[in-house]
Order: structure tokens, then C-alpha cells, then sequence
């Protein structure tokens, strides 16, 4: 998976973390289509945008990652200063 390079590059973020948990979901039934990620982004491109209008961000930049792999993903998106 290249999620930082994808993120990376449509995001410029100040801060950026990839997590694979897929081992915290072995066994799960959706562990068989994809692996799980947590994502960490703090990016200006996230001022002024609501927290749904960031996850389509997010989304929008690994949409071609998704059906190579991804299963789920959990997301903490923040602009800088956000607490």
C-alpha cells in the first residue's frame, strides 16, 4: 500500500501516520477482503472544512488504493491548532 504517497501528495500535510491494525482484526470476516489502517493527518487543506468534507478528502486521494486492498480505515483528520 502506498497511503503516505497518496496522502502525501494531495494533502501536503504538516503531520502524517499510517497505521496497518490489521492484526488486531485477524479473524474478522472483512479481514479476507482487505487490510485496516488508521490515518493521522493534520493539513492546512483541512481549514475551514467540516469533518465529513475531510474524510472525502482522505477518501478522495486513496480512491484508487481502496479496491487494491483496503478494508477499512479510521480516520483522525485536523487542521493545524485544531485541538
Amino acid at each position: 500500500m502506498d497511503i503516505e504517497a497518496a496522502l502525501t501528495t494531495a494533502l501536503q500535510p504538516t503531520s502524517l501516520a499510517v497505521q496497518d491494525d490489521s492484526a488486531q482484526h485477524a479473524g474478522h470476516a472483512g479481514a479476507r477482503e482487505g487490510r485496516h489502517f488508521s490515518v493521522r493527518v493534520v493539513s492546512e487543506r483541512f481549514n475551514g472544512v467540516s469533518r465529513v468534507g475531510r474524510h472525502r478528502l482522505i477518501y478522495d486521494a486513496l480512491d484508487a488504493l481502496i479496491p487494491r486492498g483496503i478494508h477499512a480505515l479510521a480516520i483522525d483528520a485536523r487542521a493545524p491548532g485544531d485541538p
